[in-house]
């Protein structure tokens, strides 16, 4: 059953708002609803305003500035990138002490790069954005590919890729006569400051970039000797005559000096080490050309009876153990032997006529090799090849434990005996030393 309702419906509100009258009143626009009554109507904040158009304006520049940069960018890679106007493969020095924009003078102008500008702001560009590690161009030589590209270019130089040119500096040279070669070496520059002392050297083939400085191979070199010899000694063996790494340097320039061939350095110092064990003195024709010449390293003439009778500091037929200091830059090879010498009893060596030497453990043995030396000697005289050199054969035939006077003079006077030769003072002696100078000729 329906249940009815008697008097008018209501509508809602919403209902009369949703339905227009009429179709015309469905095209007329809404109306706005009024302000509500007591409210105040604000006025736009001038300052909000001006910061609102600031901030407008900012935000176009950064975007233009940002659009100008990105092409910037974009230009300056192009350039960076693109080969360069280089036709053939060039050499450029680079001088010390030149600035980022004198290279990019220097560049442009023999014709590496296109554009100074451009390969400076490049390079200042990515030093930029190296995070910290930015890329210095060095001086020195280099070798510039055909169409080498700025990037090529920037990086040659940052890394410092310039051309190397050797140095070779000889075992046996003084300190001195080091110098004197460096300041002959045209592809070094600058002055060196002090002779460096004697045996602080390392004898070496060393690389250097033109212009490089003298007293900074000088340097390097002091350092790289320091090194070896602190090594070197590490590895010595247990039972050497010798307390220290510069006892150990010392006697290895006496070795270096004495040494003719490569493989009987061992030998050498095997000699020497045994001497000093059994307090001989060592007897070595270097160290008494070095206490008269120093650091010129040679007398320009033989030695003479004089020579060796003049005691001097360095003269080992006339003071015992080692010389107070080196007598040259000893090499590498020859510092090892010397902290690791043969296993021998040998006291004395001399020339053997081949070019190398016989060792012998007494002096009745030395003296026998001595004899045949002296007529090897004598054949070459008669075959017009000349003697072995000065200092060869030149002693006065000690041999004996110092202080053993009467068994010194003996063996000297046996000696000029057999040799049948006379020694006056002032003229070169002929007299077997018990310790052989084992180079033809060596200062």
């Amino acid at each position: 059953m329906i249940e009815r309702r008697d008097g008018p419906q209501t509508v809602s509100p919403s209902a009369t708002t949703l339905r227009p009258r009429s179709p015309s009143e469905a095209l007329e626009p809404t109306r706005a609803p009024q302000r509500p009554r007591g409210g105040k109507i604000r006025q736009p904040s001038p300052v909000l305003s001006a910061v609102a158009r600031a901030g407008s304006a900012l935000i176009t520049l950064t975007l233009a500035a940002l659009a100008i940069t990105g092409g910037l960018a974009l230009l300056l890679g192009h350039f960076y990138e693109r080969p360069g106007p280089l036709a053939e493969q060039r050499t450029v020095v680079i001088e010390r002490g030149s600035g980022r924009i004198e290279i990019a003078e220097q560049l442009e102008r023999d014709g590496v790069i296109s554009s100074r500008w451009a390969f400076v702001a490049n390079h200042l560009m990515r030093n930029v954005l190296s995070g910290g590690k930015p890329l210095e161009l060095k001086a020195g030589e280099y070798e510039i590919k055909a169409a080498a590209s700025m990037r090529d270019v920037r990086e040659l130089l940052g890394e410092g890729k310039s051309v190397l040119y050797k140095v070779t500096v000889p075992e046996g040279l003084t300190s001195q006569q080091i110098v004197e070669r460096l300041n002959a070496e045209t592809n070094l520059s600058g002055e060196i400051t002090k002779v460096p002392d004697e045996g602080t050297l390392l004898p070496d083939t060393y690389r250097v970039t033109k212009g490089m400085s003298r007293q900074e191979l000088i340097d390097q070199m002091q350092q790289e000797a320091a090194d070896f010899i602190a090594k070197a000694w590490e590895a010595r063996a247990p039972d050497l005559p010798i307390s220290s790494p510069r006892e150990a340097l010392i006697l290895a320039s006496v070795v270096e000096k004495e040494t003719g061939q490569a493989d009987e350095r061992h030998k050498v110092a095997a000699v020497f080490s045994n001497r000093l064990k059994k307090k001989m003195r060592l007897q070595s024709d270097p160290t008494i050309i070095y206490g008269i010449a120093g650091g010129r390293g040679s007398l320009g003439r033989p030695i003479t009876r004089t020579d060796i009778d003049t005691k001097t500091d360095y003269n080992t037929y006339r003071i015992n153990g080692l010389p107070p200091g080196p007598i040259c830059n000893p090499g590498r090879e020859t510092i090892e032997a010397t902290l690791n010498p043969a296993k021998t009893n040998d006291l004395y060596f001399v020339a053997d006529g081949t070019g190398g030497h016989t060792f012998s453990e007494s002096l009745a043995a030395h003296n026998a090799a001595v004899q045949t030396w002296r007529k090897i000697e004598k054949t070459q005289a008669q075959e017009g090849r000349g003697t072995a050199g000065p200092g060869l054969a030149e002693a006065d035939g000690d041999g004996a434990a110092p202080g053993d006077a009467d068994e010194a003079a003996a063996f000297a006077g046996e000696a000029a005996a057999a040799a049948n030769v006379a020694a006056p003072a002032g003229k070169t002696s002929t007299v077997p030393l018990p310790v052989r100078k084992p180079k033809t000729g060596q200062n």
